[in-house]
């Protein structure tokens, strides 16, 4: 979130941010109550003063004898009190509301973002290999990881409901080859694992921002627990309410979860096949940063992710999002995008954010910072999808596929299989 200081000596920014992000975040409602929270502590201010100066007058009359005057100051003061308490009352509530406004305005996009509409004004940085190409009729995933016993997408709806998905065979294999491979490579690259519940409480969804605003896209047990729709949630508040050291930054995590997503809003969007699911599995990259650093690390997190395709031999491209398609949180995003013949196009399979200090405040993770930043900052947090596991079985099955209907098994990812170099079915 927002600090509230920032936002009331700001307000040009403020705006020109929500128009850039094309957010109808109610800035008059802000002002609104901001000038009422100022105007009740400087009531409470001035009733208290007289309060003050009434009960030092009271003293002075009781000790002259002139008890009925000062029976008369001790009714106003008990009247004052009564005026302070409602105040007091009203202004909790106050503080409350600009609290519940602040949580659903989105972070300032970084002055390098792009500003743009929607994903139709992303700008591509760089692309890293070539999209394959084929002497027969590929064919998408969706038809063949049926014809390998790989994907099962009708038993997934039996199961659950549609949009869930059995792997068998060598696709439950791969999928797990795929989530070794990416745990222990990014282990090899500095990160630390956790193991994670896949159930938060609501503090800790507030904390990263899913909550309160979007939780029509989370699945929410009975006992007021929600599946976590990425580990971002849980990696990032690891540290809630925790203030660090300098010398412990930066923080770098990972984690192996599954992910739950409703997706209210993403009804008709790739529903077909493996790619929008309301379960998923996904590999995740955190950082804690020093503001001073976060930029830097934003960029060492994309190409940590983009290593992970690099090492699977599949072409990808990585894109700059503007401002009108980046997330809630997100102060400058990139999306890498995997080349998927069953699409002739690229599609997402890892965004990564730096978040700035906007969940950092949601979630009060601070740092003692020693040197001219002397006392406690907030750290900037960043996440990256290191990656999408699903999707990535995909794009494997999808690019490594042969004319008789088999799939060449990467590289480094037979050490997983148990030395397997084709999946048949």
């Amino acid at each position: 979130m927002l600090d509230a200081k920032f936002v009331r000596e700001n307000l040009d920014t403020v705006r020109s941010a929500l128009e850039a992000r094309r957010c109808d975040w109610d800035v008059a409602a802000f002002i609104r109550l901001d000038e009422e929270r100022r105007e009740l502590i400087q009531k409470v201010e001035t009733r208290q003063a007289r309060r003050n100066e009434a009960s030092k007058q009271i003293g002075g009359l009781m000790k002259e004898g002139r008890s009925a005057e000062a029976e008369q100051l001790k009714d106003e003061v008990r009247l004052i009190n009564e005026e302070i308490a409602a105040s007091d009352a009203h202004l909790a509530q106050v503080d409350e509301d600009v609290q519940l406004l602040l949580m659903t305005i989105p972070n300032i996009p970084d002055a390098t973002a792009p500003v743009g509409v929607d994903e139709c004004e992303n700008v591509e940085i760089r692309r890293w290999g070539t999209p394959p190409t084929f002497d027969f009729e590929p064919v998408p995933h969706w038809d063949l990881g049926p014809q390998l016993g790989a994907i099962d997408f009708e038993r997934g709806v039996k199961l659950a409901k549609s949009r869930f998905v059995v792997l068998g065979k060598d696709g439950a294999r791969l999928n797990r080859a795929l989530i070794n491979f990416m745990l222990d490579t990014h282990a090899g690259r500095g990160y630390t694992e956790w193991s994670l519940p896949a159930l938060a409480n609501a503090e800790t969804l507030t904390g990263t921002g899913q909550l309160p605003k979007f939780e029509e896209d989370l699945f929410k047990t009975g006992e007021g627990l929600y599946l976590i729709p990425t580990a971002e949630v849980q990696l990032t508040n690891l540290h809630r309410e925790e203030m660090l050291e300098a010398d412990d930054l930066p923080l770098h995590y990972c984690a192996y979860t599954p992910c739950f997503r409703e997706e209210a809003g993403a009804a008709g969007r790739d529903t077909r096949g493996m790619i929008r699911v309301h379960q998923f599995d996904k590999v995740e990259l955190v950082k804690l940063t020093t503001p001073e650093t976060s930029t830097e690390a934003l960029e060492g997190m994309v190409t940590d992710a983009e290593y992970i395709l690099q090492q699977l031999g599949l072409a990808y491209r990585t894109v700059a999002l503007c401002t009108g398609d980046m997330g809630f949180s997100a102060a400058k995003t990139y999306d890498i995008e995997v080349w998927l013949p069953s699409y002739d196009n690229y599609k997402e399979i890892s965004s990564c954010s730096n978040c700035t200090d906007f969940q950092a405040r949601r979630a009060s993770i601070k740092y003692r910072s020693p040197g001219e930043f002397k006392g406690s900052r907030f750290v900037h947090t960043l996440n990256g999808s290191g990656l999408a596991v699903g999707r990535t079985l995909v794009a494997v099955l999808e690019n490594y596929q042969r004319a008789d209907g088999s799939v060449v098994v990467p590289d480094v990812l037979r050490p997983y299989m148990g030395g397997q170099e084709v999946i048949v079915g």
